[in-house]
């Protein structure tokens, strides 16, 4: 049974093969690489209630698992027989529901520390942009990558090491102008995050054409007034909106 579902998940015709042994517990994956990847092959058996390395099935996935089928999780509280069954097709759009769920709570800790380091680049207060810098250091850390959609998972795993590399430097140093060195950088890959994030209100992508000897630099805000987190009060309105991200 316990191959059958995760063989099935996993199976797609012409692009990827999983052959899950039961005696070694180990699968065999093949794949063609220009159409899908590893991950997303292993999150599809996370979201039928199997963990793998990569990916840890959701609670209620792995809780509608025939009870034979179910194994010991490591640092995850194994479901009780008091846990309630969901039949297939209501248990997929749950799973859906709660991984959706999951996955906005934890995105929006990450742009909602973003924004507030950018406030504290606006009034060029190197203390507080060092100690949000420190708190988005941990909104990164503490993404469970298997409650993300395909596409932000993709997008996170790209840009996930710079981000914590940029994110880091501002929140070891008070001088605002290294500060915003690593904001240029920081702000491009948050930016590609929340492209293919949903967003409950709009955000704004602006550019200051003035910054980096002129080459200029952008960064994103909830409002859409133009307070430039690269020069604060010096030039406080430079700058357009260049896309409304809805």
């Amino acid at each position: 049974m316990c191959e059958s579902k995760i063989e099935k998940a996993g199976n797609v015709k012409k692009v990827a093969k999983v052959d899950w042994n039961k005696d070694t517990k180990m699968a065999s994956i093949t794949y063609d690489s220009t159409k899908t990847n590893q991950d997303e092959i292993l999150k599809r058996i996370a979201l039928a209630g199997y963990d793998s390395d990569q990916f840890l099935a959701p609670d209620n996935a792995y809780s509608a698992l025939p009870q034979c089928c179910q194994y010991e999780r490591v640092n995850k509280t194994v479901a009780t027989k008091e846990t309630p069954k969901v039949e297939t097709e209501n248990h997929e759009h749950h799973t859906d529901t709660v991984q959706k769920s999951q996955q906005v709570n934890q995105l929006k800790a990450v742009f909602d520390n973003y924004f507030a380091l950018k406030e504290a680049l606006v009034k060029s207060d190197g203390n507080t942009a060092s100690a949000k810098a420190k708190d988005l250091v941990n909104a990164i850390s503490s993404v469970k990558m298997e409650t993300l959609t395909t596409e932000e998972h993709t997008a996170f795993m790209k840009v996930m090491k710079d981000l914590s590399f940029d994110a880091e430097h501002i929140s070891e140093t008070k001088d605002v102008s290294h500060q915003r060195d690593h904001f240029t950088t920081l702000s491009d890959n948050v930016y590609k995050l929340i492209k293919v994030s949903k967003q409950e209100t709009p955000v704004y992508y602006q550019h200051c054409p003035m910054y980096n000897d002129g080459k200029g630099a952008n960064w994103l805000s909830k409002e859409s007034a133009i307070k430039n987190p690269y020069y604060g009060s010096q030039m406080l309105t430079c700058g357009k909106t260049t896309e409304t991200i809805k």
